[in-house]
């Protein structure tokens, strides 16, 4: 893995976490925190205490990077449990409704889920984290409250329908944008094919470039597993700054697209002369980019 930076605050990089079930995403946060001797520590976005696979975790000065983190598509496998539907979508609910699907083939639950793909709208799960009225759904749900959800644009990049693992029991995989349950597309498949259906063995084995087979368990981790900040922004294009351009940007001044050395859309990682991550910049306004993030420290003005 990369060379992460060790400050005199403690470690600072990407840790690429695989998530055993039963550990809520804090859980591993708290766990991470006292194996590497930080606070500093968060993740990326929240992964199901039933499921496995990919977590993100920012420590120390990669922390302040997790919006980014949070942005590339992501991977999942699972199985779809056609015939049964549950109060949380998953095979952790109780069961609200029976339907006998064993009679549909694998091409007809294909051509239902190339329906559920590309920009669709989603309702979230009463489980979910999703706040509304400044209560979290899950909250809610566990009270046995339930509420009106405005459905949300989310983009579902492919949805592949694998073997047959047991009768009704077909394995998935699914590409998705940030925001995507993928306990939601099980059930709507479900009832797209005339009856219900939930999700089990959900497992994310990729976010953006970040792959499961270059996970760790949570319990094995220490900074050495860490990769460096630039690395951790793997995703967005690098420009790399002159001397000159690095003094500014420690200062965190706003410059001209031209004498960044960027162009495109952004955001962009810049990047110093010995490799190291020194800011996110993104557009400002006409041709110059200001600074999102500076990891930098301001030398003299």
């Amino acid at each position: 893995m990369g060379r992460r930076g060790s400050g005199a605050g403690g470690p600072d990089g990407l840790a690429i976490v695989d998530k055993e079930p039963g550990w809520t995403s804090h859980d591993v946060v708290a766990k991470a925190r006292g194996l590497l001797g930080t606070r500093k520590v968060g993740h990326s976005g929240t992964l199901d205490p039933d499921a496995t696979g990919v977590l993100l975790l920012g420590v120390g000065k990669v922390t302040r990077l997790l919006r980014y983190l949070s942005l590339p598509p992501k991977t999942y496998e699972g199985v779809v449990v056609l015939g049964t539907a549950t109060s949380t979508l998953d095979a952790s609910g109780d069961v609200t409704g029976t339907w006998d699907m064993t009679g549909i083939g694998r091409a007809e639950v294909q051509a239902e889920a190339d329906r559920l793909t590309g920009d669709i709208l989603q309702v979230p799960p009463m489980v979910s984290a999703v706040q509304i009225g400044g209560r979290r759904l899950h909250e809610l749900a566990r009270e046995g409250i339930e509420v009106e959800r405005v459905p949300r644009p989310v983009t579902v990049h492919t949805f592949a329908v694998g073997e047959e693992l047991a009768p009704g029991e077909l394995r998935v995989e699914v590409t998705c944008s940030s925001g995507t349950y993928v306990r939601s597309l099980a059930a709507d498949l479900g009832t797209a094919l005339g009856g219900g259906a939930h999700l089990r063995d959900l497992r994310r084995t990729a976010i953006g470039p970040f792959h499961v087979r270059d996970a760790v368990p949570v319990e094995a981790l220490t900074p050495e597993h860490l990769l460096a900040p630039v690395e951790a922004l793997r995703d967005l294009a690098a420009v790399t700054a002159t001397d000159t351009v690095a003094t500014a940007v420690g200062h965190g001044k706003v410059l001209n697209l031209e004498e960044l050395g960027a162009s495109g859309p952004g955001p962009w990682r810049v990047v110093g002369q010995d490799g190291a991550l020194l800011a996110v910049y993104e557009v400002h306004r006409g041709d110059t980019a200001k600074p999102s993030v500076v990891l930098a420290p301001s030398g003299p003005a």
